[in-house]
């Protein structure tokens, strides 16, 4: 894992969000939050990041919501969608809008990091 990658996690469950924050630093990364799908997005749009990790349901602008906003800016920043939503329509609307990877919840930590992990070394 290189040091310093940027990583920007979007979910309205503050608990949720400080949990794979503090996760995702412990590891060495750089992590920025958002509370919500707007917040989430006036930052991703930025561009500054190496991974976003995007909430499903949240207040503000759902995640396929951000995802869409997001795709005609053409970023290329990997996108890992947290869902609780296990339906495939779900899945399939958010792969449509750009969601790089699905993260089911709950999930580890250790998930978590290795997925982080895995979706840094393909960007590479």
């Amino acid at each position: 894992m290189e040091e310093g990658k940027k990583i920007l996690v979007v979910d309205d469950e503050e608990i949720l969000r400080m949990l794979i924050a503090d996760t995702l630093s412990f590891e060495g990364y750089a992590v920025e939050e958002a509370q919500d799908g707007q917040e989430g997005f006036d930052k991703a749009a930025t561009g500054q990041y190496d991974v976003i990790l995007l909430d499903y349901m949240m207040p503000k602008l759902t995640g396929p919501e951000v995802l869409e906003r997001l795709q005609p800016l053409q970023l290329g920043i990997p996108i890992i969608m947290l869902t609780a939503k296990a339906q495939q329509s779900d899945r399939d609307l958010a792969a449509h809008f750009g969601a790089d990877y699905f993260m089911p919840k709950p999930f580890s930590p250790s998930e978590l990091v290795a997925l982080v992990t895995q979706v840094l070394e393909e960007a590479m």
